[in-house]
């Protein structure tokens, strides 16, 4: 016997006593699935007979029955529940948890009951119990669809019992496994010639072919696909040739399709079912009386079969006409289909006649993006992680579609005003600032204590609440302005120690892990030594406005902050000119329209390092090293002393002299790294990469790609910006990898740290999962720097070599994994609270104890 059931349910098991129900559900589900009332009588009475403890038992059986209800969980309830108003109470969490209600009857004869009872001493309570249960049941298995329960199962008999199965069918909303990318297209409302225009920008090819069923042939981009939110039809001139293209597009699988309300207005028209004619379904009935009726047929069974809305892409994106609430995400019932073809209304009309919708969007607060139309907007905003696509087309608005994940708009305008609106469309939605004036808001409950955060590259990332305190601290101090603070860049890991005499680092570690994650070709690059620095610059003032939420008083076009989120520049005058110079480079090379975009942001280095060392070179490295030197000429002349005087001691001598040659090895590598600075002209900047523009992350780019075009900007102002070498390299190449080592020795020789080493892509998945983003591999001078003057000493340099990597690494990738969540929440304009909780867990993440010389 299969018992099919939908994935999410509330399974309520309905039987006498001794009927089984508790073994069935043991074979049948998982243990933490049954919710039985014996095992709660036993929780809160230490006795699961004891009938006195029924109530405390059924309050703490319902709570935990809501809370798994609410994250989703398939829950099975074992109780008799022959009584219909013990049934009703659970309909009524289904109801209020958009779950599917089954009911599962094991009906089978009195005499199995008792005798099954009989060999349990805890259930001698006669026979009156079981014949009254067995009567209720009967009573009630003719009511139980009445009631409310959608799939109605009964057992008769204990081989049905034994034989059972239960198959777990995936709800038709479920497409967590579908990954995109996709091309979401606002409401069309039969506007076709738009359509085609929209799809060729996106890059469908469409085109008319009288031998298709629908007469269209569509070949979309690579790997991409389509997703329509509804409202096809009415008002518009070519309600059918939009039919015949979206009914082509879905048949071949390059496109999927959600109804809107007009789509099921329209089908309750073709099913002659009384409708009020109005809002443009006239036009659609008018065009379709002039089509073939076996099209007219496909048509209305195409519109009735659609799903009321979709989860994608492990639950990150959900699709709906008129949106959707995070509550009902995934669920099944009459109140989410509702809900996804017409919003909520507040019950009353406006000045046109027409229903007041519930702004939903304004209390969001779901992790998924959820994207939508239905209600048309002058042009998309981001309101809490939500976007309506529907800019009104058919009232000679413009139709829009957004690429996910990129986040980018293609529109292309309206031909001509199809339809006058009713009301005239909404205004234009308010600037960034005012639209999440309140939102922007930091909740330390969403902050302190331990944190789980999920994102695209790694689905759990845990912070540990001993760290999280310590970050608050540095944020709420020391950090630049919030508005600025949109992403922190990772820490890096080392090579594996290499084994080669006298040294600890050396490239051929570095290609080798990555030939081991599959990974074909690398971009090395000249490391520099300087300090870390984010670079948020705006084309100006205004922009910074409008971007990033500041009042129209605010004069600043950007920032310059450190990995830890604190401003570079003590001097505001300073940052003002370093900015300026870096604002008039990036116009001259013509940034501003070649990535349609009026601000960037950079990873970069700035150097000197003693701009911002300056301290930890006074109080640590030249104390260290002029002690050292002070320390070891004393002892060099004792030693020397002896040696006249015939002692034997001429390792001794030798031991000394070594010493003291790393010794001043020591202070000329960090002095090669520090020059005075004065003014301006003695700073340099070197970015890296180009994190983000407007609407757009560049992590989908090859590093070779950041690299030329920085390598362009930098020719617009060579005193300031400095291009960093590097070099693509094949590791299937042996004279590749050859070159690239002997260039990393020339590099470290010259005085230079080291080279970083990294995949060409931006972001790559080995067999084990994510692959290191960057590792470092650094010269044997600097490492002097790291780990003190002596540490070439063949016994110390031999204790360096058990260094472990393992949590620096797991590090790195986690908070590598965070600021691109950072970023992209950013970049999809989600507001400040979502772009700080992972800015907040990287800085948390930075007071892990991992050894600071890694």
């Amino acid at each position: 016997m299969e018992i099919k059931i939908p994935e999410l349910s509330l399974v309520v098991l309905i039987g006498a006593s001794g009927s089984g129900k508790s073994t069935l559900a043991r074979r049948l589900f998982k243990p933490g699935e049954v919710l039985s009332s014996d095992a709660f009588r036993a929780l809160v009475s230490n006795d699961e007979n004891d009938q006195t403890a029924t109530e405390d038992a059924f309050d703490s059986l319902h709570y935990v029955l809501a809370k798994r209800l609410k994250r989703g969980l398939l829950t099975v309830i074992d109780a008799t529940n022959v009584q219909e108003h013990a049934r009703k109470q659970y309909l009524a969490f289904a109801k209020q948890y958009h779950v599917f209600p089954v009911a599962l009857v094991l009906d089978v004869p009195q005499a199995i009951c008792y005798e099954r009872n009989a060999t349990r001493n805890d259930r001698d309570f006669g026979p009156n119990v079981i014949q009254t249960q067995s009567k209720q049941l009967r009573q009630s298995l003719g009511r139980l669809k009445d009631e409310g329960f959608r799939y109605i199962y009964k057992i008769q008999s204990e081989d049905e019992a034994n034989a059972a199965v239960v198959i777990r069918e995936r709800l038709w909303n479920n497409r967590k496994d579908d990954h995109g990318p996709f091309d979401i297209i606002g409401d069309i409302h039969g506007c076709y010639d738009e359509l085609v225009g929209l799809l060729g920008l996106l890059g469908y090819a469409v085109q008319l072919d009288p031998a298709a069923r629908f007469g269209h042939q569509v070949t979309p981009p690579p790997g991409r696909r389509a997703i329509f939110l509804g409202d096809l039809v009415d008002r518009g001139p070519r309600t059918p040739d939009v039919l015949r293209l979206v009914m082509t597009m879905v048949q071949d699988g390059c496109a999927l399709c959600i109804p809107g309300n007009h789509d099921i207005k329209l089908v309750r028209a073709l099913d002659g079912k009384r409708v009020q004619i109005a809002h443009g379904l006239q036009a659609s009935l008018d065009q379709l009386a002039q089509e073939d009726e076996s099209f007219v047929r496909a048509a209305r069974d195409f519109l009735d079969k659609l799903i009321s809305h979709y989860l994608l892409d492990d639950g990150r994106l959900v699709v709906a006409h008129a949106g959707l609430k995070a509550e009902m995400q995934g669920r099944g019932s009459g109140a989410v289909r509702e809900f996804c073809l017409y919003g909520e209304t507040t019950g009353e009309t406006d000045e046109f006649g027409l229903p007041v919708r519930y702004n939903w969007a304004a209390d969001y607060r779901g992790k998924a993006m959820v994207v939508y139309g239905h209600t048309p907007v002058p042009q998309p905003e981001w309101l809490n992680n939500t976007i309506c696509l529907d800019t009104g087309c058919v009232f000679g608005g413009s139709l829009t579609a957004m690429r996910y994940p990129e986040g980018e708009l293609v529109q292309v305008a309206a031909r001509q005003v199809y339809a006058e609106p009713i009301r005239p469309l909404a205004p234009a939605a308010p600037t960034r600032s005012a639209q999440h004036e309140q939102d922007d808001w930091l909740d330390l409950t969403q902050l302190l204590g331990r944190q789980h955060l999920t994102t695209q590259l790694i689905p759990r990332i845990v912070v540990d609440e001993r760290y999280t305190s310590a970050a608050l601290e540095v944020m709420s101090r020391f950090a630049v302005d919030p508005r600025w603070l949109v992403y922190l860049p990772p820490t890096m890991s080392p090579t594996e120690t290499s084994k080669q005499p006298g040294l600890l680092e050396h490239p051929a570690e570095a290609f080798d892990y990555f030939r081991k994650q599959r990974v074909t070709q690398v971009v090395c690059e000249e490391k520099h030594m300087g300090s870390r620095a984010v670079v948020v610059i705006c084309r100006d003032a205004s922009a910074a406005q409008r971007a990033f939420g500041f009042a129209n008083d605010h004069t600043a076009i950007g920032t310059v902050y450190t990995r830890t989120g604190r401003s570079f520049f003590t001097e505001a005058g300073l940052e003002e000119a370093f900015l300026n110079q870096l604002r008039d480079a990036l116009t001259a090379a013509d940034w501003w329209s070649q990535f349609q975009t009026d601000w960037v942001l950079l990873d970069c280095e700035l150097m000197p390092w003693n701009a911002k060392a300056q301290a930890l070179l006074e109080q640590q490295y030249a104390p260290t090293g002029a002690a050292g030197e002070a320390a070891l000429a004393a002892v060099n002349a004792v030693v020397q002393q002896a040696q006249v005087r015939g002692l034997a001691v001429s390792d001794l001598v030798t031991e000394s002299s070594e010493r003291i040659e790393m010794m001043e090895r020591y202070r000329r590598a960090y002095r090669h790294y520090c020059w005075p600075v004065v003014s301006l002209a003695d700073y340099k900047l070197a970015p890296f990469h180009i994190l983000a523009t407007e609407g757009a992350m560049h992590s989908d780019k090859p590093h070779s790609w950041h690299m030329e075009h920085i390598h362009a900007l930098c020719q617009h102002n060579t005193s300031l910006l400095r291009a960093t070498q590097y070099r693509v390299v094949d590791l299937t190449s042996t004279a590749a990898t050859a070159d690239a080592i002997a260039w990393w020795e020339a590099l470290t020789k010259g005085g230079g740290e080291g080279m970083v080493v990294k995949p060409l892509d931006f972001v790559v998945r080995g067999p084990k999962g994510l692959v290191q983003p960057a590792m470092k591999c650094r010269g044997s001078e600097y490492l002097r720097i790291i780990y003190g003057p002596e540490y070439t000493a063949p016994a110390n340099l031999e204790r360096l070599r058990a260094r472990g990597l393992a949590t620096k690494r797991n590090l790195a990738l986690r908070e590598f994994a965070l600021g691109l969540e950072a970023l992209n929440a950013f970049v999809r304009k989600a507001p400040l609270r979502g772009v700080h909780q992972y800015v907040f867990a990287v800085l948390a993440l930075e007071s892990e104890p991992v050894d600071p010389r890694l």
